[in-house]
């Protein structure tokens, strides 16, 4: 029975989202999406990959994230400029990023509600906003 294989999750997850499932890509994918929702940035992705003796250069898995996230099944989150977290949880939520440890945390959709922006330049329209609350720990 083809549901009883190995990835086999993971292979319909990355066909259903028009990605070809290369050795790499399902590796990664594995690795990402076996572990519930959760952020990760390429360094983090990379040393989880060659923990688990996956061959897996760093710019495959810069390439497979952003991949990842052009089909949908990831979204970025940029914090500052050079560092970005790739998050699992697709749906409209926003986040705290912890400056003190470099942490980022959900925030649910419900719990934050953004209103009044201004409206856009001509010729476009708001596709998405992300909200990013920075905190650090009040013992440091």
């Amino acid at each position: 029975m083809a549901s009883n294989r190995p990835y086999s999750s993971i292979i319909e997850r990355l066909k259903s989202a028009g990605l070809r499932p290369t050795r790499q890509r399902l590796a990664l994918a594995k690795l990402l999406f076996e572990k519930g929702n959760r952020h990760v940035t390429a360094e983090h992705l990379h040393g989880e990959a060659s923990a688990a003796n996956a061959r897996i250069s760093l710019a495959t898995v810069y390439n497979a994230l952003h991949q990842f996230t052009a089909a949908g099944l990831l979204r970025e989150v940029v914090v500052e400029p050079g560092r970005s977290y790739f998050d699992t949880n697709v749906k409209e939520h926003h986040h705290f990023y912890r400056e003190d440890t470099c942490g980022l945390e959900d925030i649910p959709g419900e719990h934050l509600q953004v209103g009044d922006l201004p409206a856009p330049p001509a010729g476009t329209s708001v596709t998405r906003v992300d909200v990013v609350i920075r905190v650090k720990s009040d013992l440091v």
